[in-house]
């Protein structure tokens, strides 16, 4: 039976992964015959507060979709009408997206006030319960927040589990879905031409956003190993810095490593990924911190072997031996796994396992979670 579903969270205008994921989760339940409207931001961040260039894509709308931007993060008498809005129009379901305590007041008021019409089910997919960079008033932000929720859905156990040092309330588990968004996969040739890239070398890819517990400087080290300066191998450091930038540099410049990384430090628009992922060898997230990630649901898409380290869900994702390696997150165990790929590794090696762990991530399957709940 067709359903009025709304979805609370990032989308466009604003870019990056959240939006991302609104906007095909949108269009999954479109497809599965359900009306579907997501009511996004009208200021997400302050700028003071966002350590980005821009919150905004400079891509074109997703079609197709019907979003509305009315959100205001910092001003509670918006929080106030938006609530009333969802109150009155009465959906079956209103999805909250939610990954930081800052968001907390605004979508727990409007959930409140949205739970008063007794018709609205109220669930939240949770990225992260407890942030990557810890703060004093996460826990009880957090606190507001869970208590309007009527049933969670994480993406990873480490989430479930600190969902549950919250509430009791109902908590599904299904893995974060694979985003199929960003075009076919292209020809390693044909990507390494669009990028200007040698073909004579083969390379590693960093992607995201660079913050500590992301580990970059743990990559770095790692790469520095005398072991892999033999083989005709460079990094691709893709993604802005959201901290200062010196450090990384520094790292670079201690080590030599200038003539063997590639930097695109810059937000990577959506038509561009596949070009990243297609010339890649191995995706790499040296994280120090995680709860789950789409970096790795970007390389599943692309059938691109990975290398992580075994924080948060990060292993739930990528079984190690079969969608690439799973390490500590230290930089001797991350150069440890890099010459094990390029001296005993094939370019197809992990491809036949990489195409049957893609089968656990389809949207359908976190669809019919929140249908269960």
């Amino acid at each position: 039976m067709s359903k009025k579903i709304y979805i609370l969270g990032p989308a466009f205008p604003y870019r990056g992964g959240l939006s991302a994921f609104s906007e095909r989760l949108a269009k999954q339940f479109q497809d599965e015959g359900h009306e579907v409207t997501i009511l996004t931001f009208s200021l997400q961040y302050p700028k003071i507060l966002f350590p980005g260039k821009t919150q905004f894509s400079s891509g074109e709308a997703p079609k197709n979709l019907k979003i509305e931007r009315c959100v205001n993060s910092i001003n509670p008498f918006n929080w106030l009408k938006i609530g009333r809005k969802i109150h009155n129009e009465k959906p079956d379901l209103l999805i909250i997206k939610y990954w930081m305590p800052f968001m907390a007041p605004c979508f727990g008021t409007i959930a409140r006030l949205t739970k008063r019409n007794k018709h609205t089910k109220i669930v939240s997919i949770v990225d992260n319960m407890i942030p990557h960079e810890k703060h004093i008033y996460d826990m009880p932000l957090s606190k507001y927040f869970v208590k309007p929720v009527d049933a969670f859905v994480a993406m990873s156990q480490s989430v479930k589990n600190d969902i549950q040092k919250f509430s009791q309330k109902t908590c599904m588990l299904s893995p974060h879905p694979m985003f199929d968004n960003f075009g076919e996969a292209i020809s390693r040739e044909k990507a390494l031409e669009n990028m200007n890239l040698s073909k004579e070398f083969r390379y590693l890819l960093y992607f995201g956003f660079i913050r500590h517990y992301k580990g970059l400087d743990l990559l770095l080290k790692a790469f520095s190993d005398e072991r892999l300066k033999k083989y005709p191998v460079k990094l691709i450091i893709s993604g802005e810095f959201y901290e200062d930038s010196k450090p990384y540099f520094d790292l670079i410049e201690k080590h030599n490593l200038h003539d063997r990384i590639i930097l695109k430090t810059d937000f990577i628009p959506d038509n561009e990924v596949a070009n990243y992922f297609s010339s890649a060898d191995l995706i790499t997230l040296p994280y120090r911190d995680a709860t789950q990630s789409g970096v790795t649901q970007i390389a599943y898409h692309f059938t691109k072997p990975m290398l992580v380290t075994d924080v948060g869900g990060l292993a739930e994702l990528v079984p190690d031996g079969k969608s690439g390696y799973v390490v500590m997150p230290d930089s001797q165990a991350i150069a440890d796994a890099l010459v094990d790929f390029f001296e005993t590794k094939n370019p197809d090696y992990f491809t036949e396992t990489l195409q049957e762990q893609r089968q656990r991530f389809e949207w359908s399957t976190m669809t019919k979670t929140i249908g269960s709940i």
